[in-house]
């Protein structure tokens, strides 16, 4: 939008476009957003579809595998950071009783 200023005889600028005419065009950007989001809606549904398309799935095995390996990972450090809580448990609790008697 082009605005033309003047300056005036204080020094100040004065503008030709004032609040009416940039909230029309605000206004006409937003109708036009509004009146396009079910075309660009489509768009993008059929991008996704046709992405969805090209994706490469896992086998029902892969996806059971990687799930037992995910499980054992997980039991694996669960025992881990219980064993290294517990003796961590074990150190302080002796480190207070030695301050303690």
């Amino acid at each position: 939008m082009a605005t033309v200023a003047k300056h005036t005889s204080q020094g100040r600028r004065a503008s030709k476009s004032g609040p009416k005419s940039a909230s029309k065009a605000g206004f006409s950007g937003l109708v036009e957003k509004v009146q396009s989001w079910p075309r660009r809606l489509r768009s993008y549904v059929d991008g996704l579809k046709r992405e969805m398309r090209l994706v490469t799935w896992p086998s029902r095995a892969q996806v059971q595998s990687t799930t037992v390996v995910v499980l054992l990972t997980v039991l694996v450090f669960a025992v881990f950071f219980f064993v290294v809580d517990s003796i961590l448990l074990l150190a302080q609790t002796s480190l207070y009783e030695s301050f303690t008697q």
